[in-house]
């Protein structure tokens, strides 16, 4: 299933053009919009998703270089937004950003 993050804005900038693969079950799930400083290539997307994807509790990620933003969808009771913002920052880029929403209220924004 795929699901747009149109109408959604992270520290005042629109994120229509992100996009997630959403899991199975997200009934408990909360999506983070990250905007990441520090990011110039591809290479730096996937150091980044790397990085995410290997918390616990994290089921999908997308990172744009283009753009600054990483969407993540993951299970808060597993993994908190310091635990998101510690790994960005440990594979060496900047966190100036985070804001959460339910994917319920992606799916409502798409209608």
């Amino acid at each position: 299933m795929r699901k747009s993050l149109n109408s959604l804005l992270i520290g005042g900038l629109d994120c229509s053009n992100v996009s997630i693969m959403a899991s199975q079950n997200v009934d408990r799930d909360q999506l983070g919009l990250v905007k990441i400083r520090g990011m110039h290539c591809h290479k730096c997307e996937a150091n980044i998703q790397k990085a995410l994807s290997r918390l616990e509790g994290v089921h999908e990620v997308e990172v744009d270089f283009n753009s600054g933003l990483a969407s993540i969808l993951f299970d808060p009771s597993r993994a908190g937004v310091e635990q998101l913002t510690s790994a960005v920052t440990e594979a060496g880029y900047e966190v100036i950003g985070f804001n959460l929403a339910s994917p319920d209220r992606v799916s409502q924004s798409q209608q």
